[in-house]
């Protein structure tokens, strides 16, 4: 089961790493960091399949949302300097605070 949470958590890098990506893809008009997000989204896809092998679907898909929430907002706020709300980071709270009750 360990390394199952392990799986999962390189299914959220990849799809994380896709999102910050998909900034550059233009509208998908730039074939080379298209290319590559559609890549990265469907390694993160087969990732989390192989997790739902041995997490329940209910878990693992709020886990891997919310996951790639806060991943993809921290990353929104360091790459690119985007600004959070203070509704959007109590937001970001009470998403670590789902997670948490998920997984009990």
């Amino acid at each position: 089961m360990a390394s199952s949470y392990v799986i999962l958590a390189l299914a959220i890098a990849l799809e994380v790493a896709a999102d910050v990506i998909l900034e550059d893809t233009k509208g998908f008009t730039a074939v080379g960091p298209s290319l590559l997000t559609l890549v990265l989204f469907v390694a993160s896809l087969v990732l989390f399949s192989r997790v739902l092998l041995s997490i329940n679907l209910s878990v693992a898909y709020a886990t891997w949302s919310a996951a790639g929430i806060i991943a993809t907002t921290a990353a929104s706020l360091v790459i690119f300097h985007d600004e959070l709300s203070t509704a959007g980071g109590v937001g970001i709270v009470l998403l670590v605070i789902g997670v948490i009750l998920v997984n009990l």
